[in-house]
């Protein structure tokens, strides 16, 4: 067996962060392998296609991937225009993944399973820090690694619809009326929803996405039926800081949905946590218990579970995480982006030391790194790899040298009394 200095960085996930990742494990010299379970790079960012995101390209670039697409004559997007999620994937990361530098480092299809030391359980402490990893993939196959960049997110870990962090009673029975965050409800999924009666679960941006154009189909479409509910006594943390917001377009976001809400078109319920779910004659009974034990209910054709999202550390089980026991981010983490005390834009400058584990060599960035908090910006994730590939690379000055300058959202945090704390800033 190769000693693991000999073997690549495997970085897992080849959405923005990982594919930045990529980039700048190129620069500097150090051999990676890419492994993406999808069929094309920004696989989860093409399920969300249709959104056009709040942050200007000018935040969702990567300077290292920006430098090796310059040098291969790419014509950059005007850097205060909006992206949606197919333009971020057409016209940035499908061209990075293609770029010769990258394009041979990637596969397509490769589902990782889990992830251990080469001969070592959890237990075993001796050379474990020189043993490789080693990766096992849904196929069968196996990888070994000297270093591994977990960015696989953690969009197909969506919350639950219950309010206490457990699925409400009847939600598994219910999975025929449920959608996912962001359904494309003015095009290929116009057919469930025209005519319909829609209740929007969830109080962060994904949501009020979703209820906008549900509020425009409803204009065109009669018979269309929108409700809202959130947990809290009030939407004020969804509406935003509006012209206090950094970003115009987040701040404009929610001056719409309040625009709505104010004149009827959009129904809000408040102090709304989702107890049981029962289906009948082909639509579905939400009952809500609030907090006093009293009950109510709203009958509704479908529902949209925005209720933000959790990463999954299942395949990392046999190596040695430090995780906070309150957002599964790592300890040292957690503090910095509270979403009880931070907004996106105030979270602290973080790299390598921050994110490291026990498990030397192993770091989960992007959105995983974030565990369940919402507070977190592609522009984030960018500085993670920087700082953790300049660390592989022997670079620790450099590594710790972090520098994060954020939009401020102009909402100082998010609300600790709202049940979900989903949703406020991922752009």
């Amino acid at each position: 067996m190769s000693a693991p200095d000999d073997l690549p960085v495997v970085v897992i996930g080849a959405g923005p962060t990982g594919l930045a990742a990529a980039a700048h494990l190129h620069e500097r010299g150090l051999t990676f392998t890419v492994l993406e379970a999808g069929d094309t790079p920004g696989a989860a960012v093409r399920q969300w296609g249709h959104v056009r995101v709040f942050s200007p390209w000018r935040f969702n670039i990567d300077p290292a991937a920006r430098r090796l697409l310059d040098e291969a004559g790419w014509v950059a997007p005007d850097p205060e225009a909006l992206p949606t999620g197919a333009e971020l994937v057409g016209d940035y990361l499908q061209p990075l993944a293609e770029l010769p530098q990258l394009k041979p480092h990637l596969r397509y299809g490769a589902r990782v399973e889990a992830i251990s030391r080469l001969g070592l359980d959890r237990l075993r402490t001796a050379g474990r820090d020189t043993a490789p990893f080693l990766l096992c993939l849904a196929n069968g196959d196996e990888l070994f690694a000297r270093a591994v960049i977990d960015a696989t997110g953690t969009w197909r870990t969506p919350n639950v619809l219950g309010a206490s962090g457990l699925p409400a009673r009847g939600e598994a029975d219910a999975t025929a009326y449920l959608e996912h965050a962001l359904p494309d409800v003015l095009g290929v999924d116009r057919d469930r929803f025209v005519g319909r009666h829609t209740l929007v679960v969830g109080s962060g941006h994904s949501a009020a996405n979703t209820l906008l154009s549900l509020a425009e189909l409803a204009e065109s479409a009669p018979g269309t039926e929108v409700t809202w509910a959130i947990r809290t006594a009030s939407p004020a943390r969804t509406y935003g800081g509006a012209a206090a917001d950094a970003l115009p377009a987040r701040g404009a976001l929610g001056l719409r949905l309040r625009t709505h809400v104010d004149a009827g078109r959009i129904r809000l319920l408040t102090g709304f946590a989702v107890h049981t779910l029962t289906p009948a004659d082909g639509r579905v009974r939400v009952v809500v218990r609030h907090a006093g034990g009293n009950d109510e209910s709203v009958t509704v054709d479908r529902i949209v579970a925005a209720t933000g999202f959790r990463p999954d550390h299942s395949i990392a089980a046999e190596l040695r995480l430090d995780l906070d026991p309150v957002l599964g981010a790592t300890r040292a983490l957690a503090p910095l982006i509270d979403p009880n005390e931070h907004s996106c834009g105030t979270v602290a400058p973080h790299g390598v030391d921050e994110l490291a584990h026990p498990e030397s060599g192993y770091y989960a960035v992007g959105m995983k790194a974030y565990g369940r908090a919402p507070t977190f910006l592609m522009a984030t994730g960018y500085e993670q790899v920087r700082s953790v590939v300049a660390a592989l690379a022997g670079d620790w000055v450099a590594a710790r040298d972090v520098q994060l300058d954020l939009p401020e959202t102009g909402v100082c945090n998010s609300n600790p009394a709202d049940g979900q704390l989903g949703g406020c800033c991922a752009s």
